[in-house]
């Protein structure tokens, strides 16, 4: 029998495994399919190295890795990709946010063998914080406009893979990651699944909005050199105001006499184009930091426990 891996990153979900573990099982009767699964503690704070301890000794099926720290999601998802072993490979969380009803219905598209990929989507965004809400729509739109690879909203990382597109996947050697990206960078065959917004099963989530603004950031930073050159463009915008205050008030004291006011007009000048310097630096530094993470070529996470080889 072929085998499903299931990757589901796990940080700080001590209250949700047992529930998550359950629900995948009663819709694997479902499936002609194997199930393997590969949980990736990812420094949690709470019982979850223990709970995954105690849920392989019942489930020979349950195979899970421990971070020495927290490293992050992108992370737990390359961690768990790579152990993956089965045909086919799904990512998930362990929130029951990903609906595992969705898995029979995934798993007999991809087995039709038109697609390569059954991703996931929401419909809507019912639940969360309109804020968080407009913010995610404002940055769909933003990097589909400023990157080549598109992205589409509401989509999720749940979604089942052939092994194929996993092997595409891991040969993406960067340090910093941004999967929902890189999941379309490799292109391959891919449709979508609609399903309305679901809660938490259990616990509260670790993506605070902060967290998703920086995660966002760090989706434009990878995918576009858009910022770069928007950096370009108001240095040179600022140059020509620069130029044609000059212009002004040389012109200002040359017919009429009148010399310039000093400090107001001299401050309002060096502020200006002081903080666009500053400004254009900052986004040059993001790219440079991230060239500097990546010339380090540290580990992207280190491996404490696992109960498999």
């Amino acid at each position: 029998m072929q085998e499903l891996s299931l990757v589901v990153p796990c940080f700080n979900e001590e209250k949700t495994l047992s529930f998550f573990i359950k629900e995948v099982e009663k819709v694997s009767e479902k499936m002609e399919v194997e199930i393997v699964y590969y949980l990736v503690n990812d420094g949690s704070t709470d019982q979850t190295l223990s709970v995954l301890r105690e849920l392989a000794q019942v489930n020979p099926r349950i195979r899970y890795l421990s971070f020495s720290r927290h490293f992050g999601k992108e992370a737990a998802l390359l961690a768990g990709l790579k152990a993956a072993k089965g045909e086919f490979v799904t990512v998930m969380d362990a929130d029951l946010q990903d609906p595992p009803d969705l898995l029979p219905e995934m798993f007999r598209l991809i087995c039709e063998g038109t697609y390569d990929v059954i991703g996931t989507r929401r419909s809507g965004r019912k639940g969360e914080p309109p804020i968080r809400s407009w913010f995610a729509e404002v940055f769909y739109k933003l990097i589909n406009n400023i990157s080549e690879t598109k992205m589409v909203d509401g989509a999720r990382d749940f979604r089942l893979m052939k092994r194929q597109v996993v092997d595409a996947i891991l040969e993406l050697k960067e340090i910093n990651r941004f999967s929902k990206g890189l999941f379309n960078w490799v292109g391959f065959k891919i449709t979508y699944l609609s399903y309305e917004n679901y809660k938490r099963v259990a616990g509260e989530t670790s993506w605070s909005f902060w967290s998703l603004f920086k995660y966002s950031l760090e989706g434009i930073i990878n995918f576009s050199e858009a910022p770069l050159n928007i950096a370009t463009f108001i240095g040179i915008i600022s140059c020509l105001i620069s130029f044609f205050t000059m212009i002004y008030y040389f012109t200002i004291n040359l017919i009429w006499d009148n010399p310039v006011p000093g400090w107001t007009s001299t401050a309002c000048i060096i502020l200006f184009i002081g903080g666009l310097q500053l400004f254009c630096l900052g986004i040059i530094g993001k790219y440079l930091g991230k060239i500097f993470l990546e010339t380090k070529r540290r580990p992207v996470y280190l491996i404490k426990e696992k109960n498999f080889d």
